[in-house]
């Protein structure tokens, strides 16, 4: 039952709002999480772990289809789709499951239903005008994003978000992907591996637009290889819906599918949070304003996550949380350096980056250094059959230092932890070049991608 008063009231429950919870409440905050859906937001149960789950799926499949490689026959391997949704599920119950007792263990209060905020900061549950009151010391938004929809159509039916795509009980024959970012490519890369006949369109002239473009290039030839056609500079001419199927129209060919996911944007959760009431000010594209310590224009509020300007990422989210709730405590922080940030898309292979793409760094001005080598250029990747893919190091040739890294492989999502690390420890690339690193791993091809920026690349 809810409290009349917190000290701390946080408004959604995913990757940025739970974790805001569990920090303040370690700092002896009296808090509470309002939920509208279901614990642990959109990213537990509609997107991320959903889409990770289905993901697995297709790389299990790939291993099995690829075992007579390796000298183990396995004959008959087909999917069972419904077996893949209840994986899925499976994996979705268990980790929101863990969130609900993460916020039991440390006594946060979880309140249903929908939250505004009041004129004088504090927070209603319920109705606009027949809500219950609450009293807020602070409160944190953390109420994520929603899917925009495109071509003038509406979401429903045949017409898919990303979520709703993740969460399908049919595998579709054919589907449509218009949008090739990261979570448009992850699709794109499942559902293909699982059998699915897939075009993914891209209006612009790569997939995964923000990647650097060797990279890029790298994925699209990986993908293009899964069952999947890739259309870049695509301009859709035409949408027609039906009860049985979606008809899509570009370079003058009409093509029909089974579904569409329309992949290609996104914009914050913020109707009805009364931000205008509250005096919380937005920027021309509906984001929250703040500052480095995630405060907004209105004393004692705060917002994380996917409503304030920086990247769409859960884990930026949370940490934003963390940074948050220490604020509201009264601790000391810093604001978040964003250019550290690692990205991963989980196609496969996966591909994961920070800082800046070799373009951006020589726009900047910077006297760029560039190291890059193929993963098959060290030995474990052939051990275990993923030799596709490269790692490319964008430097700084004076200063030695990393500007940014952008990988292509299996295990891309971990490998860029390391010199993600190294940047933020001021350590450079000459650094990074003479650590001794395990053999055989496939870390070592970010030794080699260090030494090739330092000019004296070992093998290759």
């Amino acid at each position: 039952m809810a409290a009349s008063s917190y000290d701390c009231i946080v408004i959604g429950s995913g990757p940025g709002g739970y974790v805001a919870a569990i920090r303040a409440a370690q700092l002896g905050m009296k808090t509470a999480v309002v939920e509208k859906d279901k614990i642990g937001g959109r990213c537990l149960n509609y997107a991320c772990i959903p889409a990770k789950g289905m993901l697995r799926v297709a790389d299990v499949l790939s291993e099995v289809r690829h075992a007579g490689d390796f000298g183990v026959k396995v004959d008959g391997a087909s999917v069972d789709f419904a077996g893949a949704t209840k994986h899925r599920d499976k994996v979705i119950k268990t980790l929101t499951g863990g969130v609900s007792m993460l916020l039991k263990k440390h006594k946060v209060d979880v309140i249903e239903g929908h939250a505004s905020l009041t004129d004088d900061a504090n927070v209603k549950v319920g109705g606009a005008f027949d809500g219950t009151e609450i009293e807020a010391g602070k409160v944190i938004i953390a109420t994520g994003s929603v899917a925009k929809p495109l071509l003038g159509l509406e979401f429903g039916g045949r017409v898919l978000d990303t979520a709703a795509t993740w969460l399908l009980e049919e595998q579709p024959k054919r589907l449509a992907v218009v949008g090739a970012g990261a979570s448009g490519t992850e699709i794109a890369s499942a559902f293909g591996r699982l059998g699915t006949e897939v075009v993914l369109l891209e209006a612009l002239p790569q997939i995964l637009p923000l990647e650097d473009a060797d990279i890029a290039r790298a994925c699209a030839r990986e993908i293009a290889k899964q069952g999947v056609e890739i259309v870049t500079n695509a301009k859709i001419e035409g949408a027609e819906v039906s009860d049985s199927a979606v008809q899509l129209t570009w370079g003058g060919e009409t093509r029909e599918f089974d579904y569409l996911c329309i992949a290609a944007g996104r914009g914050p959760d913020v109707e009805g949070l009364g931000l205008e009431e509250a005096g919380v000010e937005v920027d021309q594209r509906g984001l929250i304003v703040v500052d480095g310590a995630m405060r907004t224009s209105r004393e004692g509020v705060y917002a994380i996550g996917d409503v304030v300007p920086g990247p769409a990422l859960a884990h930026v989210a949370s940490e934003e949380g963390v940074i948050a709730a220490e604020d509201a405590a009264g601790l000391e922080t810093h604001p978040l350096d964003y250019d550290a940030i690692p990205a991963a898309t989980f196609c496969y292979p996966q591909v994961a980056s920070f800082g800046l793409t070799e373009a951006a760094a020589k726009e900047a001005g910077h006297d760029v250094v560039v190291g890059k080598i193929p993963l098959g250029a060290v030995g474990a990747p052939t051990v275990y059959g993923d030799r596709g893919g490269m790692i490319k190091i964008v430097g700084d040739r004076k200063y030695g230092e990393l500007l940014g890294a952008h990988i292509v492989s299996a295990k891309a999502a971990d490998l860029i932890q390391e010199l993600v690390i190294a940047r933020e420890l001021e350590g450079g690339y000459p650094e990074v070049a003479r650590i001794i690193h395990a053999h055989p791993t496939f870390s070592e091809a970010v030794l080699e991608a260090a030494r090739a920026t330092d000019g004296w690349l070992i093998h290759g």
